[in-house]
Parts: C-alpha cells; sequence; structure tokens
C-alpha cells in the first residue's frame, strides 16, 4: 500500500490518502509532475475505496510518497 501525504497551502493539517495495493510508485510520480506543471491543473487521486479526490495544483505546497502511517508513531509507543 502507497501512502500519499498532500500538504496545502494555508491548511494547518495535511491530506492523506491510502491508494490501492496495486498503484504504481513511478506512475504516480508522473501524474503529480503533469497536474502540478499548470498552474490550474487538478491533481487526481484515486484511493483504495475507490474514492477520486482532486487538489488544485495551485494550493499544493508539498507531495510526500510514502509507506503506511505507521512509522509516525507519537506518544508511549514511539521508539
Amino acid at each position: 500500500m502507497i501512502v500519499v501525504r498532500v500538504g496545502v497551502s494555508q491548511a494547518p493539517r495535511e491530506i492523506e490518502v491510502e491508494l490501492a495495493d496495486d498503484a504504481d510508485r513511478d506512475e504516480l510520480g508522473r501524474q503529480v509532475d503533469t497536474a502540478l506543471s499548470k498552474p490550474d491543473g487538478v491533481l487526481w487521486l484515486t484511493d483504495r475505496r475507490g474514492r477520486r479526490i482532486g487538489l488544485p495544483s495551485g494550493k499544493v505546497a508539498y507531495i510526500e510518497i510514502g509507506a503506511p502511517g505507521e512509522d509516525r508513531r507519537v506518544g508511549f509507543g514511539a521508539p
């Protein structure tokens, strides 16, 4: 499973989308590059439940393509 975290400008929280198990990380990178190259573009992501999420490229601050969020533990369970 691939998790995509998107920081949105002027928003205090990031958006986290869990993609399907068969998602291709390289293809996702190309989609991000294409969508963000246009100032009025939209990055469309489809989560593992089939829902589509559209993110306007002008509002995207950063995108992190990585592993599931279990490596970001906080609190007593943190290493």
